[in-house]
């Protein structure tokens, strides 16, 4: 498979750095914020890290009622 987009530090990341890092390929390259998302998922698949989920910055833990009083 040829994957036409530019890396953001100029090189493939290896799957540690794809791990940690929101965004793997460089911006300048996209006209809008969909075209960037669709190819930061294709390069992820490619890489084979996890693609981030809408939800993934919330807690899958319940959260205290904090008006509860005890």
């Amino acid at each position: 498979m040829t994957f036409n987009y530019r890396w953001k530090n100029g090189s493939r990341p290896n799957r540690d750095e794809a791990v940690r890092h929101k965004y793997l390929l460089d911006e300048s390259q996209f006209e809008n914020e969909q075209d960037r998302q669709l190819a930061e998922e294709s390069a992820r698949r490619m890489l084979g890290v996890p693609v981030p989920t809408l939800d993934e910055d919330k807690s899958v833990l319940p959260q205290a009622d904090p008006d509860r009083k005890i």
